[in-house]
């Protein structure tokens, strides 16, 4: 098939997804899907690549696709802070399946993707799936592509709205860094859930306005993430952007 990423950018779907597994970056509320490991490598591949790109203080979802075969090499989705209340989210199709695939660009020139908007979680935060705005859901999807391991771009009417990531609580880290292998553990799923609610519209704003509520539990979910033990470098991941909001509204 066929897809308009950027009004008459289009995209050819082919059989070879990115072997590359994502990276939650908590603290830049974004996620990774690239071979670059620090910002030198960044700012290489910056160059070496065509596609949506930043550009001074425009900063769109990224897609890097190669010069030379014009195929996507790697990708970088800012999480919308937006999050849509329980009954939109419960709104999100389960069809149709992720279809395993990759992107051939039609032509080698820029465009530019725009970040989503809204934030639809599913019960547990199993899968985040972030959408170009809620009128998204008032129809069904024509595809899901899944572009990298538990990464899909969501196609509607031949066009991306959107994208989604399953079970982002594997994939938690800071940086550049490349997530634990070993699975998360109970607690740390719950942790995760307690800190996206705080970083997250409605809550965060609560936070803001230093609601005596909301900072009390900012200052509960704070503690919890020192006091763990298992499962440090996702938690330090979480404490990363959690700590940056102690520090600002938290503190007496």
């Amino acid at each position: 098939m066929r897809i308009i990423v950027d009004g008459d950018w289009t995209a050819e779907v082919t059989s070879g997804p990115l072997d590359i597994s994502p990276r939650l970056d908590f603290r830049d509320f974004l996620v990774r899907v690239a071979p670059y490991a620090n910002v030198e490598e960044r700012g290489r591949f910056l160059l070496d690549t065509f596609g949506s790109q930043p550009w001074l203080w425009d900063t769109p979802d990224e897609l890097g696709f190669d010069r030379a075969s014009r195929e996507l090499v790697g990708a970088e989705f800012q999480i919308a802070y937006e999050g849509a209340d329980a009954e939109d989210s419960a709104r999100v199709p389960l069809t149709p399946a992720v279809r395993p695939g990759g992107l051939r660009a039609d032509e080698a020139r820029d465009f530019h993707l725009e970040v989503t908007t809204e934030l639809c979680r599913a019960p547990g935060d199993t899968v985040l799936t972030c959408l170009r705005d809620l009128d998204v859901l008032d129809e069904p999807l024509d595809a899901r592509i899944g572009i990298a391991p538990d990464v899909a771009l969501l196609v509607q009417h031949d066009t991306v709205v959107g994208w989604s990531l399953t079970d982002p609580a594997r994939h938690l880290t800071t940086g550049f860094a490349a997530p634990d292998p070993t699975p998360p553990t109970p607690a740390t799923r719950l942790l995760f859930t307690a800190c996206l609610d705080l970083v997250t519209a409605p809550l965060l704003y609560e936070v803001k306005d230093r609601n005596a509520a909301a900072l009390t539990r900012l200052r509960k979910v704070h503690r919890a993430l020192h006091d763990q033990r298992e499962d440090r470098h996702r938690t330090d991941a979480l404490l990363s952007l959690i700590g940056d909001l102690m520090e600002d509204y938290g503190s007496p």
